[in-house]
């Protein structure tokens, strides 16, 4: 495992950098803290030591393909701009193909047809109708009662996921202008998760999501995934990045696990559906401002799409999606995730308690999920 360790040294060392200027996590969960990392005096050093791995790797499929991402992010937050489709297929390993206006249409009767289910009519105040049908959580409470809810679902995401390793969980309020109302980052088996203040709003409903999402979800895995590197000398690097391709795997897996947990929810299922409409008009968003559409047409076009969104909705998701080097390539992992694993889910069958397991073991990367379904949909769009 030379190269994967010479590429850990080398993240880890990348990582150190950053937050010495306070630039931002390079490494998102840490399946190997005891790395120490390598020097550097810039990112132009960075640059130079992975692209001198990456040419030393090329018998490594594992290595090789985590080199890709994390030289992609680098050039990328040295300037350069890449086209956004080289850019999705270094980082996140899946197209930037999009889906068509048909697939997205369709998506959009089921959502509506899910909301009609729980009586919630589309319109300007869908969101506001949809948050009424669940009793409000303060923020203050919102930690105790996400692990309330993680504790009662603990048992069923087990069994869907064959996962059997412990985790800490620490949960922290903080008050950031951020585009996330949650985040989880971490090392080892031990979790935090961030309450965003400034965005967070809170059902009950809300906090059976995030607790399915944030601990069962990542937490849990990446725990596991720990776990499982420790049994055996693995291949695969065990830093994980939201810019590497296993966000795909993390992402998709984390937005249909409530659902897949509490099926017969009505509720539940309404919130699923219409995040999966609502990621599918963010990638629309996300390839139109990147393919230099003005910013109006891109609104024009989104308030069309989804009528309870207002200019500021679209305003932050044009920016996140066309400025921040880190974000244009993490975000694309929501849309193409949620669309397979909810298409996954859909098809019934033991096939997903596999794919979960599969991906409670090992950080899985597009083509590998592929693999695992050959008749399912082509991650990254259907165009």
């Amino acid at each position: 495992m030379a190269d994967r360790d010479r590429l850990e040294r080398a993240v880890r060392g990348w990582h150190d950098l950053e937050a010495k200027s306070d630039s931002g996590a390079v490494i998102d969960f840490d399946c190997a803290p005891d790395v120490v990392g390598d020097e550097f005096a810039d990112r132009f050093e960075v640059l130079d030591r992975l692209l001198t791995l990456r040419s030393e790797a090329d018998g490594d499929v594992d290595v090789v393909r985590s080199a890709d991402a994390h030289i992609a992010y680098a050039r990328a937050l040295l300037g350069e701009r890449r086209s956004l489709t080289e850019y999705l297929e270094s980082t996140q390993g899946a197209p930037g193909a999009g889906w068509t206006d048909d697939y997205i249409a369709a998506i959009g009767d089921v959502a509506r047809r899910a909301l009609a289910d729980v009586d919630v009519a589309w319109n300007e105040h869908t969101r506001i109708e949809l948050d009424s049908l669940s009793p409000a959580v303060t923020t203050g409470d919102a930690g105790d009662v996400i692990r309330e809810y993680a504790r009662e679902y603990e048992g069923i995401v087990r069994r869907l996921t064959g996962a059997e390793s412990t985790f800490d969980l620490t949960v922290e309020s903080v008050d950031v202008d951020a585009y996330w109302s949650y985040w989880l980052d971490g090392a080892g088996r031990s979790a935090r998760m961030r309450i965003n203040t400034r965005k967070a709003s809170f059902t009950e409903v809300d906090a059976y999501r995030f607790a399915l999402h944030e601990v069962l979800g990542h937490a849990l895995q990446y725990a596991n995934l720990t776990d499982a590197s420790e049994r055996v000398d693995v291949a695969w690097p065990r830093q994980l990045a939201v810019h590497c391709p296993h966000q795909v795997l993390f992402e998709g897996l984390a937005q249909v696990l409530p659902l897949a947990a509490r099926p017969d929810d009505e509720l539940v299922r309404a919130r699923t559906r219409l995040d999966h409409y609502v990621q599918l008009v963010n990638s629309e968003l996300h390839l139109m401002i990147n393919d230099g559409a003005d910013a109006s047409s891109c609104r024009d076009h989104a308030l069309g799409r989804a009528p309870f969104w207002r200019g500021g909705d679209v305003s932050a998701v044009l920016r996140d999606r066309s400025l921040d080097p880190q974000l244009r390539s993490y975000l694309w992992a929501y849309p193409a995730g949620i669309d397979w694993f909810l298409n996954l889910h859909d098809a019934g069958g033991n096939l997903l308690e596999e794919v979960l397991h599969a991906g409670y073991q090992r950080p899985l990367v597009p083509r590998e999920l592929e693999q695992l379904w050959p008749a399912g949909p082509r991650i990254g769009g259907n165009a």
